[in-house]
């Protein structure tokens, strides 16, 4: 396939598709409709046509057939009179007057012919048109379902990639809130068991051994000092007990 072929493809391709999207077909069925009914309005002027020449003829025949008494009645007067001259005039009008009567008649029967057939056309194309007319609306309201179809999972298809990207969202911060909880629960394990370092670093279990060295000497050093302070008591008092004996 040439580069050319495959361009021109594309092209019509294209170009199908942009009409295809801007050829509404509620305006296509409404224009048919239309040219339909523009045909029946034409049909039926040309049957009220067709019968109005018909009755035309029928009544230029109704008064050709009334002058050929008439006729008649002239020739007999005409000989009648000695007149054979116009007795000749009478008959060859009579004669023409059948003619035309005959010719009238063999019109007027293909007048009818010819309204018969334009009636049946009237009646058939009032039948397809009552038919169009409701089949377009049956492919208009299916293509006014299918329309709002398309709008309504157009707007949930939109609707989901943001419910999607919140899902997503919500994993992160049900995700993140797990992890915290972990963490607490974590710490709190760490209270329970002492394992914080001091605060001023190094290692827990030498800083635990000289707590209790410290608060082992401090221990010490009260009791010294109290008993430091039992007998300085004692000695005081036993030298007021002396004095208080002397004379």
């Amino acid at each position: 396939m040439s580069v050319w072929t495959r361009v021109r493809m594309l092209f019509n391709a294209e170009v199908s598709s942009a009409l295809d999207k801007a050829e509404d077909p509620r305006t296509v069925l409404d224009y048919a409709y239309n040219q339909h009914q523009e045909l029946l309005v034409t049909l039926r002027r040309g049957l009220v046509d067709v019968a109005t020449a018909k009755q035309q003829l029928e009544q230029e025949a109704k008064r050709l057939e009334q002058r050929i008494p008439q006729l008649d009645d002239q020739a007999r007067r005409a000989i009648a009179a000695g007149r054979d001259d116009l007795a000749r005039v009478a008959v060859e009008r009579k004669w023409l007057a059948a003619n035309e009567i005959e010719g009238l008649n063999k019109q007027i029967a293909e007048v009818e012919t010819e309204k018969q057939r334009l009636a049946g056309q009237e009646r058939t194309l009032q039948v397809r048109v009552e038919q169009f007319r409701t089949h377009r609306e049956v492919v208009v309201a299916r293509y006014n379902a299918a329309e709002a179809e398309v709008r309504i999972k157009e707007s949930l298809a939109g609707v989901s990639g943001e419910l999607a990207e919140l899902g997503m969202a919500v994993g992160r911060a049900e995700e993140k809130a797990e992890r915290l909880q972990a963490r607490a629960r974590a710490i709190d394990s760490l209270v329970e068991i002492g394992s914080f370092p001091p605060v001023g670093g190094g290692d827990f279990v030498e800083a635990e051994l000289l707590r209790i060295t410290v608060s082992k000497e401090i221990d010490e050093e009260l009791e010294r000092i109290k008993k430091q302070s039992g007998g300085a008591g004692s000695a005081s008092s036993t030298g007021s007990a002396r004095e208080t004996k002397k004379p």
